[in-house]
């Protein structure tokens, strides 16, 4: 009959047995590894273009100052949109309206998110790369002095349409300026998205202004 006890192998007859892990093995606990390491990058690169902009920073000045600056084209497009002749302007007045207390929403937003409060300590514009000082009267570029929206809240007929355009060109070319002042200084995403949006709905307006614009104004 045959044996039932098998010749042992050399590893047995030396009272151990080797265990070597297979080459697959191998090659998933280095992948494993590699991404365990992948994940420890993008998460530390993510905490780190997620951290909130601080008190003094060009993305808390925008939002502050663009708020304020909004604010004023809000006021300017309801008085447009209740008052202008030109039905154009009308309903430019109203995209406008929506459009900027939208944006003013975002803003404020943000603020809240970073844990800011809606205004700083540092002066208006300073934020900016040029450094752009704002007026005696604390108005950033573009904006109109309350005579102007007293003038615009006052006027009647054509003149309510030729004091808009005049006073919304000027404000839209203050904004531009802030919108291309943050772009030159911030990477964040949503700032970026805004600013560009902001700039680009503006440029527009300015055109169609210019066009409305009276023969005789």
């Amino acid at each position: 009959m045959p044996s039932a006890i098998q010749e042992a192998t050399p590893a047995e007859r030396n009272g151990t047995e080797l265990h070597r892990p297979s080459r697959a093995l191998r090659y998933l606990t280095l992948v494993m590894a590699a991404v365990l390491l992948l994940g420890i990058g993008w998460t530390a690169a993510t905490l780190v273009s997620d951290r909130a902009p601080g008190d003094d920073s060009a993305e808390a000045g925008f939002a502050r100052d663009m708020s304020r600056h909004h604010a004023q084209a809000v006021e300017m497009a309801m008085i447009a949109y209740a008052k202008a002749q030109n039905p154009a302007i009308r309903q430019m007045g109203y995209d406008m309206a929506l459009t900027q207390q939208a944006q003013i929403g975002h803003m404020q937003r943000w603020l809240q998110e970073w844990e800011l409060l809606p205004t700083g300590s540092r002066p208006a514009m300073e934020w900016m790369p040029d450094a752009v000082p704002v007026g005696p009267d604390g108005l950033m570029p573009g904006m109109a002095t309350r005579e102007e929206i007293t003038q615009l809240h006052e006027a009647q007929g054509v003149e309510v349409d030729r004091l808009f355009i005049k006073l919304m060109i000027d404000h839209h070319l203050g904004g531009v300026h802030m919108a291309d002042g943050v772009l030159k200084v911030s990477d964040r995403p949503e700032v970026v998205r805004l600013a560009e949006a902001s700039k680009q709905a503006q440029q527009k307006e300015i055109n169609e202004l210019r066009r409305m614009t009276p023969a005789d104004g």
